[in-house]
């Protein structure tokens, strides 16, 4: 089974599918407070920064050809506070949804907000948010901003610069292949049946139990699936980024193995390297084994006792009875490289008046 995004959202009827040039926003107000925040060196970004980054970003969009823009409705307010500014013209409406201030909001949003024709989505968050959108729908074109505690799918860009290319993207006067990588993810399938998937890794922790669900300490990992193996990111992503490193435009992802602390048959020590496991943390990390993963070819996990991160998070239990499979595909979404986008905008004439 290959995973291709719902066709419709799950929550009732929709408006009519927009024709003018959309942007859609979704701004998570959970991000960056997860427990890391508390265990390691995570950082958190307030509501008020996040409120300014949006107000930035809608900004940058009314310099385009966008004339209407699309919000998730959130527990915060953000996006509402957001355009509640003097210096912002553009229309803003929020998707007639009933919030239930839970992951699935971003996933339903997401789903009716390409039901509605939106030519690009910009994200307000961390790895999981995006993953939410992901499991929405893979075919709206994301600009992703970093505002969780540590990440590897978003990035550091400033609001201003993130809403202009997100408004170059909607408005189709440039080529996908110019501003955009399709991302690859890792999808799960449990007795045969595709169960969720992840945008960067898999990590299969020996806790039972989903409990706080973020994951930090490198002694509850078994192994590791990776779309993409970053030198320069913080997380489990990190480690495999000294073993072999992975862009998401790459082919292929990574597979690692951790060996366990003391005498372990099953798994010993391979070598070990340095890693930024979390925000402020630098540790070894002992591998067993690792190889790359190819797409499409499934890798059975071993039966155990069991827990399923996805993208940092625990998020489902598995036991000795059930058999599981990682499969990469390249059936993610569209991501906008911002640089690349204004560059060749550039190129190309877009910022000219005359």
């Amino acid at each position: 089974m290959v995973y291709s995004g719902p066709s419709s959202p799950t929550n009732g009827a929709l408006p009519n599918r927009v024709t003018m040039t959309t942007v859609g926003i979704i701004a998570n107000p959970a991000a960056s407070k997860d427990i890391r925040r508390l265990v390691a060196q995570g950082r958190v970004v307030p509501d008020w920064e996040k409120v300014n980054t949006v107000r930035r970003a809608l900004i940058g969009l009314q310099s385009t050809d966008v004339q209407r823009v699309i919000a998730m409705p959130d527990s915060g307010n953000l996006c509402r506070r957001a355009a509640d500014d003097s210096s912002i013209s553009l229309p803003l409406e929020m998707l007639p949804m009933s919030p239930l201030y839970t992951e699935g909001d971003t996933t339903r949003a997401a789903a009716m907000m390409h039901e509605m024709g939106v030519g690009c989505l910009i994200t307000l968050g961390g790895d999981g948010t995006n993953r939410a959108v992901a499991v929405g729908t893979n075919q709206i074109p994301l600009v992703a901003i970093s505002t969780g505690t540590n990440n590897i799918f978003p990035v550091m860009v400033e609001g201003t610069l993130a809403g202009i290319a997100a408004g170059l993207v909607a408005s189709g006067s440039m080529e996908m292949s110019d501003t955009s990588v399709i991302s690859k993810t890792l999808q799960i399938h449990v007795n045969g049946e595709f169960r969720d998937l992840a945008l960067v890794d898999v990590a299969i922790s020996r806790e039972r139990y989903v409990a706080t669900r973020a994951i930090w300490d490198l002694d509850t990992v078994h192994e590791v699936f990776l779309t993409r193996a970053e030198p320069g990111g913080i997380g489990l992503s990190s480690v495999g980024g000294r073993l072999h490193p992975l862009s998401i435009a790459d082919v292929g992802g990574l597979h690692y193995v951790l060996a366990r602390g003391g005498a372990d048959a099953d798994n010993p020590p391979g070598n070990t390297v340095i890693a930024p496991v979390a925000p402020g943390i630098v540790e070894p990390a002992s591998i067993a084994s690792w190889q790359l993963l190819h797409e499409g070819i499934p890798v059975a996990l071993e039966p155990r006792y069991c827990t399923v991160a996805l993208d940092g998070e625990r998020s489902l239990t598995l036991t000795p009875d059930d058999s599981a499979e990682i499969v990469l595909a390249r059936n993610g979404p569209p991501v906008v490289l911002v640089q690349r986008t204004l560059l060749r905008a550039a190129q190309l004439g877009r910022f000219n008046l005359s």
